[in-house]
């Protein structure tokens, strides 16, 4: 545009267009001349009714736009008309455009309060569905919350999290850039940068911009801008082109064949209006005659920039256009009809308009159709049928919902060089807004992405986190640059880039890599064990033992060393120590209700019964000393009835303990969870702890009891002191219940278990070798000392 410093002394000079031709707004206003001509021609739509128009070359400038929307709303005659046909004559029924978002915006604030419908072909910025603000704005094109909720997704569907942005410095570029940075952070998607331009700045400006992207860390480059503000930044990037960068570009710039000719760009993805097909508008486009075209200033402008020559005056430099020129042999935006995108939203634009008419005009009678051409239509009668169009066009719907948007749809395309080396744009999916949440996104077909690679380029801030570990975020960075760490123990993430770990139930375990939780090992002392087979060994051999033992002794009964240390005692001794052998068997293998319960009752039984037994027989030896001194008769206080009486009280006592334990609260199997994190250990709870000590309690005091007596009897004379033999018992018994107390609180898991095994076969064991032991060698290997005489002997 031309522009002119005011010095405000005289009137200042209207606004007029500079440069060339924009070739492909003229092929919008072209089309939007062969709509209106294709409609007066036609007998369905406005039948007798035709429609004249005014095209204005805004040059994408708001001054101009807001000058030719105050001509468009007051009319071009040169005077003033009193009466009820006050300027009627130049009156506008809507206005088609403008194609820029920003004019838009100025002119529908001058032509809304004189409720003249505006219906625009290419302004996308989403600030106009308000209503509010703008209440007779309509478009063709789909807003810019689309487009940009297209683009976020395009960029997360590729998995790029680390980007910049670019974006033209106008209400196009500032809001669409809004608009999709607010649905990027949706997606998780991190902006490296976001610089703004327009083509009317300082070279320095542009050139900053282009810096920053040379300079990024980030492999994808959005830009929100409008095709001639693009120009600028690209021209500014191929002088020193930077590394290839992934470019995503919004619909105004990506379908553009101008910016294609930069091939650093190649791969470039964006989203586009829907390719479509216009019948007979490519010819009417290229069937111009030189008389047609003088007749038109644009035309004329167009035609003379295009061929190098002049139509009507003479001019020096340049050549009379001599009839040849065929513009059919230009390869120029206005020729290009292939891929008709925003030519069909202008197509578009006036058949709405058009229709809005006919629901204003026209009646349907008898399947004919009839229009009045003599009512005095009103702006606003055309306003209020646009808001109710609904209607197809060569394929294509048309409507608008309440903010004056049509439905969302686009096509998603790719910059690709065919064969020839020619970047050609090639649809690869779309984007369709009116399907359900999941299926609104579709990529059908393979990309080329930049430098003509095939493998989708990685744009993040900082390396994926593999599944087993989770991001931290670097101090001061963006939320997308993190670091790595493995999870912590007993916890997992099973997904890339996982914020945080979380903890596998409680019965669960990660494995190796932490990225999948695996049921813990179960942990008993199983018969299947080394351990539990040398400790199952021990018990059975001793638990034979005794009854070997039992059998000697029961077929030497009638000897002196059997008959002099009560057999009957004996026998029940070597009873009691068979059971505590075979007691042990009970605690190894997966605990469950009834082993709990009678592993630890039938130990405590059993060796309550073994002590009593043990006590009898020392008291016996005190009683027997006694009763050899004169006058003693107390021997026939602890006869056999007394002995076997003390057995089963000190036994039923015990027995009275176990009942109210199993009672109140017995042992119960428990997976133990907490001794070791990484298995579960299958142990028996003891349920009320009170009942396990009164049960261990009880046997230490009868052996300690035991003990004392037999370390009385250990001096009293006679050659074979049956009290020695079980004092030596009783303290290797005390000694090792004494260290099984802290072993057993210590011992984890499973070896719990398998101390209290190796203390009943200790303890067990040491008294069927100090009490019986001797005996069993004098009766098998020294008979000759198994005689009375030899047992009477003082030592």
């Amino acid at each position: 545009m031309h522009t002119i410093d005011n010095n405000y002394t005289t009137t200042p000079e209207p606004p007029r267009c500079t440069g060339r031709i924009d070739p492909r707004e003229l092929r919008f206003s072209r089309a939007m001349i062969f709509a209106i001509e294709e409609i007066n021609n036609s007998t369905e739509l406005l039948p007798g009714v035709k429609l004249g128009y005014q095209i204005h070359d805004s040059c994408a400038s708001v001054p101009v736009t807001i000058h030719v929307a105050f001509q468009l709303s007051n009319g071009h005659d040169s005077v003033f008309y009193k009466g009820s046909d006050c300027s009627k004559s130049g009156a506008v029924m809507a206005v088609i455009g403008e194609s820029g978002s920003t004019p838009s915006i100025s002119m529908s604030r001058v032509i809304g309060p004189f409720n003249i419908p505006q219906v625009s072909h290419y302004a996308t910025c989403a600030c106009l569905s308000n209503r509010k603000q703008y209440p007779t704005f309509f478009r063709t094109i789909p807003s810019d919350q689309y487009q940009a909720d297209a683009m976020a997704k395009l960029v997360k569907h590729f998995g790029w999290t680390w980007i910049g942005a670019v974006r033209s410095d106008s209400d196009y570029g500032n809001n669409g850039m809004a608009t999709f940075l607010d649905a990027a952070l949706r997606e998780g998607i991190c902006v490296e940068y976001s610089e703004s331009f327009y083509r009317t700045n300082p070279p320095s400006k542009i050139q900053r911009v282009a810096d920053v992207i040379r300079r990024s860390t980030s492999k994808v480059v959005v830009a929100f801008a409008a095709p001639g503000d693009m120009k600028f930044l690209l021209e500014e990037l191929a002088e020193d082109p930077p590394p290839p960068h992934q470019w995503i570009g919004s619909e105004a710039w990506v379908t553009d064949p101008h910016l294609m000719e930069f091939s650093f760009c190649s791969g470039a993805i964006g989203v586009a209006i829907q390719q479509s097909v216009i019948p007979g508008l490519r010819d009417f486009l290229l069937n111009l005659s030189p008389s047609q075209v003088a007749a038109s200033s644009v035309l004329t402008e167009y035609w003379e920039d295009a061929f190098n020559c002049k139509l009507k005056s003479y001019d020096l430099d340049k050549r009379s256009c001599d009839g040849t020129e065929d513009i059919r042999t230009l390869s120029s935006p206005y020729t290009e009809t292939s891929q008709l995108r925003i030519t069909n939203m202008a197509y578009k634009a006036v058949y709405a308009v058009a229709h809005a008419i006919h629901d204003s005009v026209c009646q349907e009678t008898n399947e004919t159709i009839q229009c009045d051409k003599h009512i005095k239509l009103e702006s606003s009668q055309v306003l209020s049928g646009l808001k109710k169009v609904n209607f197809s066009r060569n394929g294509y719907h048309v409507s608008f919902d309440t903010n004056g948007d049509p439905v969302a749809f686009y096509e998603l395309v790719n910059w690709q060089k065919s064969d020839g080396g020619v970047t050609e744009l090639v649809t690869v999916g779309y984007y369709d807004a009116s399907l359900p949440m999941g299926r609104q996104f579709l990529i059908n077909r393979n990309l080329t992405w930049l430098d003509g690679s095939t493998e989708v380029p990685v744009s993040s801030c900082s390396e994926s986190c593999p599944p087993g570990t989770r991001k931290v975020l670097q101090k001061g960075k963006s939320i997308c640059c993190y670091d790595c760490i493995s999870c912590p123990e007993g916890e997992i993430s099973n997904m890339t880039d996982s914020p945080d770990c979380f903890p596998c139930p409680s019965e669960f375990w990660p494995n190796a890599k932490r990225d999948a939780c695996f049921p813990k090992p179960v942990e008993f002392l199983s018969f299947e064990e080394i351990l539990s087979i040398i400790l199952a060994v021990f018990s059975i051999s001793g638990a034979c033992l005794a009854i070997i033992t039992a059998a000697v002794f029961y077929h030497h009964r009638t000897t002196p060393i059997v008959r002099a240390n009560n057999s009957e005692l004996s026998f029940l001794l070597l009873f009691s120590l068979t059971l505590c052998f075979l007691c042990s068997l009970t605690f190894i293998g997966a605990p469950s209700e009834w082993s709990c319960m009678l592993r630890h009752t039938t130990f405590g039984i059993t060796f309550v019964l073994c002590i009593s037994c043990v006590l009898g027989k020392t008291i016996v030896v005190l009683m027997a000393f006694k009763a050899t001194l004169p006058g003693n008769n107390v021997i026939k206080w602890f006869g056999p009835p007394q002995q076997r009486m003390t057995v089963v009280s000190f036994t039923f006592i015990q027995v009275i303990i176990c009942i109210i334990w199993l009672l109140v609260s017995p042992p119960f199997p428990v997976k133990n969870l907490s001794t070791y994190k990484e298995k579960i250990i299958l142990e028996c709870a003891l349920g009320s702890a009170v009942g396990f000590w009164a049960v261990l309690g009880y046997i230490g005091l009868l052996a300690f009891f035991c003990f004392v007596l037999a370390v009385l009897a250990r001096k009293l004379p006679d050659n074979f002191n049956e009290a020695k033999m079980i004092t030596f018992s009783m303290l290797i018994f005390c000694a090792v219940w004494i260290t099984f107390i802290p072993a057993y609180i210590s011992s984890p898991g499973k070896f719990t278990v398998a101390v209290e095994i190796f203390a009943i076969l200790a303890s067990s064991f040491g008294l069927i070798l100090c009490i019986f032991a001797p005996k069993f060698f004098i009766i098998l290997f020294q008979p000759e000392k198994n005689t009375k005489k030899f047992l009477m002997t003082k030592s």
